[in-house]
């Protein structure tokens, strides 16, 4: 049996590009989310103690235990925070390159934009949107397989939700003009 004189190499989509510059280190990513974590568990532990974070003769008040799991968050926040700025082990590691961005985007933006189209074109319109928009924008499927499979699956839960579950959807104007 004859071997190839050349190897196939396959490379892996999500693995990090070294040629792309980082858009965010690690070690500021973590700082940043204990951070907010920690303004978050104050801003909880606020709310809970000025609802009532102590015991009353019938039990414990509203904010008992939320207070102090907002006050174990906090301290959890803390540590790791402390552990963040005092270790150098993350200080060249990234945490985003400018190409991992760009990928988390296409399909952030697209997803915004659907949810907003949702509040004029109702749900159905704006899935078929999105589903023909993913696959042939990101995916490069040819356009007729892209428009056929969202239509296939926008008339699927339309049938699914409207006409046999009766569920209230969102609905948008093609709803309405065909009396829906």
């Amino acid at each position: 049996m004859a071997t190839p004189d050349h190897e196939i190499v396959v490379e892996d989509p999500d693995a990090p590009d070294s040629a792309s510059p980082t858009l965010a280190g690690a070690r500021s990513v973590n700082i940043v989310v204990y951070l907010l974590l920690f303004g978050l568990s104050v801003l909880l532990g606020y709310d809970n103690w000025r609802t009532g974070m102590g015991w009353a003769p019938e039990g414990p008040q509203p904010g008992y235990f939320p207070f102090y799991l907002s006050v174990m968050m906090g301290a959890a926040s803390l540590y790791g925070l402390g552990a963040a700025l005092w270790s150098s082990t993350l200080s060249g590691e990234a945490f985003v390159t400018h190409d991992q961005f760009r990928r988390v985007m296409q399909v952030f933006v697209p997803t915004l934009l659907f949810c907003l189209l949702t509040q004029w074109l109702g749900l159905y319109v704006a899935s078929f949107l999105l589903i023909a928009g993913f696959m042939s924008i990101i995916g490069r499927i040819a356009l007729w397989k892209s428009l056929l499979t969202a239509a296939v699956f926008s008339i699927g839960m339309f049938v699914v939700f409207d006409v046999a579950f009766d569920v209230i959807m969102p609905k948008g104007p093609l709803e309405a003009f065909f009396g829906y």
